[in-house]
């Protein structure tokens, strides 16, 4: 059972301002460079959401990648948002300060993507 939960997967969708990344399991050595990859192929537009709802752990190497991340989207002329992180996760963005440099919101992206 604790295979499936740490599967790792990640879904874009697109709209006309913004671009969701969502991902599900867990972020670290073993899968952040596919995560790395799908932010990185994101298409450009205003806002890059990147859904961790699904996410149960984020490790050092998934808190760099966001850190590189957000430099990436703003040199596009975006913005990064963090979206509806678990608890594990939101204690990891406050413990590296990471939540005081990227905002977080606590939506489900479907309703950010609606109104967007």
């Amino acid at each position: 059972m604790r295979e499936r939960e740490d599967r790792f997967h990640v879904e874009t969708r697109v709209s006309d301002a913004a671009v969701c990344v969502r991902v599900a399991g867990v972020i670290d050595i073993a899968t952040v460079a596919a995560f790395r990859a799908a932010l990185w192929a994101a298409p450009t537009r205003t806002e890059l959401r990147v859904d961790l709802s699904g996410v149960g752990l984020l490790s050092a190497a998934g808190v760099r990648t966001l850190v590189a991340a957000r430099s990436w989207v703003r040199s596009q002329g975006g913005n990064l948002v963090l979206v509806d992180p678990p608890p594990m996760v939101e204690r990891v963005l406050r413990a590296t300060g990471l939540g005081r440099v990227i905002p977080v919101v606590g939506v489900t992206p479907e309703r950010v993507l609606a109104a967007a």
